[in-house]
């Protein structure tokens, strides 16, 4: 594997400079944060004890999820694979079955064929530069500039959601989530802050916490920022207002119409194709359809007759599936290429998306639901802001 030497697309071109104000006094925003941070911090496990490898995991795992989420899976996963070797050497199903109710199981291959790329480069050893970092599977500008700066103590910037809506609010500049030039301006102040800061990894930590704690984005609780002195979207009373949010992106509907089959030797399973949603991960055989269909289509589709139990909706980023569960009481075996039988004691040790044990729990089979997977049924909380890696 090469380390690039490109600019990744959306960066700035060399010799330019984004368009938008300077932060002022950077060096007191800087110290201000690193004074404010000890005391504010929460206390959260992949912070107890720093490593390359605890910061690898913990950071893909909060891409985009519910901090208290990962705060409940990420000990269980690092008492699987306490060292990166022993996740590089798993079966990937292994691995995603360990991921089971972080969702987004693209970061779980990702993090799974990083750290085969530096078992195989780097000695087992997470290297130490955003360079090497940057070039690993599915580690972008933003990952990379955290483990280094967190880690090691580099002066690497990072900009994610919560860290482009303080600087924004800083300088008092109208930026939009998810538009490239606001991101590349954060860039630009994120590199010149730690580029003055006293301990980079402390500055670009308590940014994310400022931002995740106190500047939120609907109720910034300003009495209680360590900037608030230099914070120019409050002077200007703007700051509930900025960034603009994104634009939504539309939602498409599909529906899924699953089969659970039960016999004395398990659960009937298929996997899903290599690329997609929920890739590559085992499921109820399930037909998928742009509008419902009729139960006798599709017990003529799988070779016996069915009989529809239960319907649930699944909202994923960028779809709504509307599951419809079926079950049979034929003691023949479904016409279903692929298939595989898996023992009911099993079911926690290969890769099942939440959404495949509701469709198994709902086909009223005796089975314990991960606490993980049913936890995912919760009432949403706060979500970790998506890294930018322009």
């Amino acid at each position: 594997m090469s380390i690039r030497t490109t600019p990744r697309a959306g960066s700035p071109s060399p010799g330019t400079s984004p368009a938008g104000p300077e932060i002022p006094d950077l060096p007191l925003v800087s110290a201000r944060l690193e004074a404010w941070y000890p005391s504010a911090a929460r206390v959260l496990p992949w912070r107890s004890e720093r490593s390359g490898y605890r910061a690898l995991v913990s950071e893909l795992m909060l891409q985009q999820t519910q901090v208290s989420r990962v705060v409940e899976r990420f000990a269980n996963f690092m008492a699987r694979f306490p060292t990166l070797r022993s996740l590089a050497d798993a079966p990937e199903q292994e691995v995603l079955a360990a991921w089971q109710g972080l969702g987004y199981y693209r970061r779980a291959r990702f993090l799974h064929r990083a750290a085969q790329a530096i078992r195989d480069m780097h000695g087992a050893e997470v290297p130490e530069n955003v360079a090497a970092l940057a070039a690993l599977p599915g580690i972008g500008r933003y990952t990379a500039g955290a483990i280094a700066s967190i880690v090691f103590g580099q002066a690497a910037a990072i900009v994610d959601g919560n860290v482009l809506r303080v600087l924004s609010r800083l300088a008092d500049h109208e930026t939009r989530m998810g538009d490239p030039a606001a991101e590349r301006w954060a860039w630009r102040e994120s590199t010149r802050l730690v580029q003055v800061a006293s301990a980079p990894g402390v500055t670009n930590e308590a940014l994310m916490e400022l931002g995740a704690t106190v500047c939120t984005p609907a109720a910034p609780r300003c009495d209680a920022c360590p900037l608030a002195q230099q914070c120019a979207g409050r002077a200007s009373g703007r700051a509930a207002s900025i960034p603009t949010p994104r634009r939504s992106a539309a939602r498409r509907t599909i529906y899924w119409h699953s089969l659970v089959h039960v016999d004395e030797r398990g659960v009937l399973l298929t996997e899903r194709p290599a690329a997609g949603l929920w890739a590559g991960m085992l499921q109820p055989p399930t037909i998928e359809s742009d509008t419902p269909m009729d139960v006798t289509v599709l017990g003529t589709t799988w070779g016996m007759p069915v009989n529809q139990v239960a319907q649930f909706t699944h909202v994923t980023s960028h779809r709504t599936v509307e599951f419809t569960v079926l079950v049979s009481s034929s003691a023949g075996t479904p016409a279903i290429a692929g298939a595989r039988r898996v023992p009911l004691e099993l079911l926690e040790s290969v890769a099942l998306s939440n959404a495949a044990w509701r469709v198994i729990e709902c086909a009223g089979v005796p089975v314990k639901t991960p606490l993980s997977a049913s936890a995912g049924r919760r009432a949403p909380r706060a979500a970790r802001s998506a890294p930018t890696d322009s």
